[in-house]
């Protein structure tokens, strides 16, 4: 049976929106003003700090009794080498988790939520005080995981980006993106807003609010009602497939809207090549700082991941 020396826990943490602006001003006073300054409530601010770092007290008690222990912030995910032992605690909203699970490759993964007054915590069952119980079981691998399908994006040239929610494929900016979309022997050029291609998890968030405008504008048009009724379902988490949607599809000469909607099932792949000579961009989960270049010529590869996450109930 594992021991407490045997498994590293990285403590995965972020900045508050005070700590953010505080960084940004350079100190809390000039943070203060600020925020007093446009009308805004800081003692909003504050509390919304002071529970989160109460709440990082009591789990770093609880991580404080493993000799082997790494506390990271959000912003050096994409850097970090995770080892293959390794025991992941993610403290913050649901986003976190989401963002930090993308970067495993199916450690098990802990998520805390630090106020649940504030977040309803979808991928945060559990609260700071549980933490040394549950860190506890996982070593002697009493607690279950529930699996997470993870989609992921390969390029040409090599590079890789896993999602845990949904990939945007198409402009960093307002412009529209050109591409060239393959699905099986269905095959178009398409100038539009971008894609979302989401996992089963990420079914419930960006394609569920796409699917709903969709249904709204066809309604105002006047669609057959039968056709409105038909519920969208979204996927298990655990799902082999993969749900697409094309954003605002343009139709024109050079431009053909029939390939907007559909699935990507397992051992298929969607495939994308960019038309665009610059601002060409691949994000997932929401997180656009960190995105592959997807310029003229680059094509991408998008599908299931070999792997899952792995996210302890």
């Amino acid at each position: 049976m594992a021991t407490i020396l045997d498994r590293k826990i990285i403590l995965v943490t972020r900045k508050t929106r005070l700590e953010e602006l505080v960084q940004r001003f350079n100190s809390l006073a000039q943070a203060r003003f600020y925020l007093e300054h446009l009308g805004a409530d800081f003692a909003g601010y504050q509390r919304e700090h002071d529970t989160y770092r109460a709440a990082h007290d009591v789990v770093m008690q609880a991580v404080a009794a493993f000799p082997r222990r790494q506390t990271l912030d959000r912003q050096f995910l994409p850097n970090f080498l995770f080892g293959p032992d390794d025991i992941v605690v993610a403290l913050g909203q649901d986003g976190l988790v989401a963002n930090t699970m993308k970067y495993l490759t199916g450690q098990p993964l802990i998520g805390v939520n630090p106020d649940p007054t504030r977040h309803d915590g979808v991928l945060l069952p559990f609260v700071p005080g549980d933490l040394g119980a549950v860190l506890a079981d996982v070593i002697a691998d009493r607690r279950g995981a529930r699996a997470v399908t993870l989609a992921r994006a390969r390029l040409s040239d090599g590079q890789v980006l896993h999602a845990v929610n949904d990939l945007f494929v198409g402009a960093r900016t307002h412009t529209s993106a050109r591409y060239e979309i393959t699905l099986g022997e269905r095959r178009e050029t398409q100038s539009s807003s971008g894609l979302i291609i989401s996992t089963g998890l990420g079914s419930t968030a960006w394609m569920k609010s796409i699917i709903t405008g969709a249904r709204a504008i066809a309604a105002g048009l006047g669609a057959a009602s039968t056709a409105l009724a038909e519920a969208y379902a979204p996927l298990a988490w655990d799902t082999d497939r993969l749900l697409f949607a094309v954003r605002e599809p343009f139709p024109s000469i050079a431009s053909q809207t029939g390939l907007v909607f559909g699935t990507v099932e397992a051992g298929c792949e969607l495939r994308l090549r960019s038309l665009m000579p610059e601002e060409g961009v691949i994000f997932s989960d929401g997180i656009e700082a960190d995105y592959l270049r997807f310029t003229a010529g680059v094509e991408a590869h998008v599908g299931l991941a070999a792997h899952r996450g792995a996210l302890i109930t």
